[in-house]
C-alpha cells in the first residue's frame, strides 16, 4: 500500500498561486492512478484532479480546469498539482489520494470510491 504526504499548502492572495506536492514511499507507487481532492469548512470533499498511473491522460472537475494542473514523476515517487488564478473558493484542505487498485485507467477517478488510501491533507487559503 502507497503511504501518503502532503505539502506545500499556505496563505496566497486571490490570482495567486501555490504548488502542492504528494510524496509517496513504497515500491509501488507507478502502478497507482492518483488524485487529489479538496474540503472547505461545512462542505462535502469534492474532486479535484487526477493522472494515470504512467501519467499522460488526465481528468479535472470544472471548476479548476484551466486553472489548475496535476503531474507526477515516477521516478522520485511525487505527484504534484499547480495551482494557478487561486479564487477564494479554492480554500480548503487538499487531499492527496491512490487509486485502489492497481494500472486502472481514470473512469473511476473523479469518485471518492476509486481510492483505497488517503495523506493527511495540506490547507490551502486564499484571501480576496
Amino acid at each position: 500500500q502507497v503511504q501518503l504526504v502532503e505539502s506545500g499548502g499556505g496563505l496566497v492572495q486571490a490570482g495567486g498561486s501555490l504548488r502542492l506536492s504528494c510524496a509517496a514511499s513504497g515500491r509501488t507507487f507507478s502502478r497507482y492512478a492518483m488524485g487529489w481532492f479538496r474540503q472547505a469548512p461545512g462542505k462535502e470533499r469534492e474532486f479535484v484532479a487526477a493522472i494515470r498511473w504512467r501519467g499522460g491522460s488526465t481528468l479535472y472537475s470544472d471548476s479548476v480546469k484551466g486553472r489548475f494542473t496535476i503531474s507526477r514523476d515516477n521516478a522520485e515517487n511525487t505527484v504534484s498539482l499547480q495551482m494557478n488564478s487561486l479564487k477564494p473558493e479554492d480554500t480548503a484542505v487538499y487531499y492527496c489520494a491512490a487509486d485502489r487498485l492497481t494500472f486502472r485507467d481514470l473512469g473511476l477517478s473523479g469518485q471518492e470510491r476509486a481510492y483505497g488510501n488517503w495523506g493527511q491533507g495540506t490547507q490551502v487559503t486564499v484571501s480576496s
